[in-house]
């Protein structure tokens, strides 16, 4: 068991911590285990987004009860990262609160599920195909972390 101290902390932001932030947060937890802290976070949380809630389901997570959280909230009560992961576009980045260094900036661009378009099948598609992206990007992160 990792102690606190020595766990990798994270934390992903993205603009309404609705959505892309809260699939990194979940796989991060699942696939990198015990050896991270991760928390997601918003500039403007609002409630999880409805595909996001039924894709994540559909690989056995429950979301459901999740609050979003503020990034400013994190920022002002002094939590520190290793790593800051933002998973939005460049334009929303910029709004995200200045965390004190040093910690390593991701930035991982991925489209809103709010701005999907189509049926409702369409739309599920499209989120099930940012869905899997996002937990492959996170495969990868363990991955690489695991050769440091």
């Amino acid at each position: 068991m990792t102690s606190d101290d020595n766990k990798i902390k994270v934390l992903f932001i993205c603009i309404r911590n609705s959505g892309r932030s809260q699939i990194a947060e979940a796989y991060l937890k699942k696939i990198g285990g015990e050896r991270f802290e991760v928390e997601s976070a918003g500039y403007k949380p609002e409630p999880i987004n409805d595909l996001v809630l039924k894709v994540m389901e559909e690989e056995g997570f429950d979301l459901s009860t999740k609050k979003p959280q503020s990034a400013w909230d994190c920022f002002k009560e002094g939590r520190l990262y290793q790593y800051i992961i933002t998973v939005c576009d460049r334009a929303h980045e910029e709004e995200c609160p200045l965390f004190p260094k040093p910690f390593t900036q991701l930035h991982w661009p991925y489209p809103d599920p709010e701005t999907f378009t189509g049926t409702k099948e369409e739309k599920l598609e499209q989120a099930r195909r940012l869905r899997d992206s996002i937990r492959e990007r996170i495969e990868k992160f363990v991955e690489d972390i695991d050769k440091l």
